[in-house]
């Protein structure tokens, strides 16, 4: 870690400068996504699913571990498991190619957690961390089997890599177009990865299997294609915004449902797909 020197605005540079790839994930989402992250019900879904894996896989009488989200964006996650299992990671860090989304991250995080600026195709990090995750990240990523090896580098012997994907060719969109996803995973997919890399695949499995209806619905829209391209933009702002309370609740207290249902059964489908892969 010690390759990484400390700036001025307390965010961890890597020793060869990093340029966020707009083309990746535009950096003017980053506010929207903060507040996605702290009402929206699919997110609220989605960290108790990655709680619920955690419990799993990790030893029970395990300390003084040590955490890094990878993409992570503005926080959300770290910020979450840091209050929902507060003492299981003596070390928790975010990491990001922007720097507009780490900033945005100070607000959030504790002054205990440490933000990196990283470039997934190149770390710089060797056996530093017992558990990384890498969440809706790699749909964005060309070269998806470089960002499990660095993370793979990155990770100690026996360490853990959670990650979570859109699922299933079958539901593209045109908000994957937008969203400028290459690709969405089954668990074939992952089990590729899992060799490609030479990690172990402990866990595949599919969530959002109850609201997957409903996410079909929502993403059809006629004469979409004919949209001008700020039309399409301004109507996936309005599709993303966080739902009314009543509605927000009511798809969370769904959603919810399936923690932790969804460990116990394995559903045939869901819009998202949760790997957890282990470092031999």
């Amino acid at each position: 870690m010690n390759r990484y020197n400390l700036s001025s605005s307390n965010i961890y540079l890597p020793p060869t400068p990093v340029i966020h790839r707009d083309e990746e994930y535009e950096q003017d989402g980053f506010e929207m996504l903060k507040h996605m992250q702290e009402k929206h019900f699919w997110y609220h879904g989605r960290h108790r699913v990655l709680l619920g894996a955690l419990d799993s896989y990790l030893p029970q009488a395990a300390n003084k571990l040590s955490a890094i989200d990878l993409g992570g964006g503005v926080g959300g996650w770290v910020r979450y498991l840091a209050a929902a299992r507060p003492g299981l990671f003596q070390e928790l860090a975010l990491a990001d190619s922007s720097l507009v989304a780490l900033s945005y991250a100070e607000s959030v995080l504790s002054m205990t957690t440490h933000r990196y600026q990283v470039d997934l195709m190149q770390l710089h990090m060797h056996e530093e961390w017992d558990v990384a995750f890498l969440l809706d990240v790699i749909e964005h990523l060309p070269d998806d089997l470089r960002a499990f090896q660095q993370a793979k580098e990155a990770l100690k012997p026996g360490g853990l890599l959670l990650v979570t994907t859109p699922a299933f060719p079958q539901f593209w969109s045109y908000n994957d177009d937008l969203a400028h996803h290459l690709r969405r995973y089954r668990c074939a997919d992952f089990r590729r990865l899992a060799q490609q890399s030479d990690l172990v695949l402990r866990d595949a499995r599919y969530f959002m299997f109850f609201l997957s209806p409903l996410y079909l619905l929502s993403r059809i829209k006629p004469g979409f294609d004919k949209l001008s391209p700020a039309a399409k933009k301004a109507f996936i702002l309005k599709q993303h915004e966080v739902p009314a309370q009543p509605l927000n609740a009511m798809l969370s207290a769904i959603f919810a449902a399936e923690t932790p249902l969804g460990h116990w059964l394995r559903f045939p489908w869901g819009t998202s797909i949760l790997g957890v892969f282990q470092k031999p």
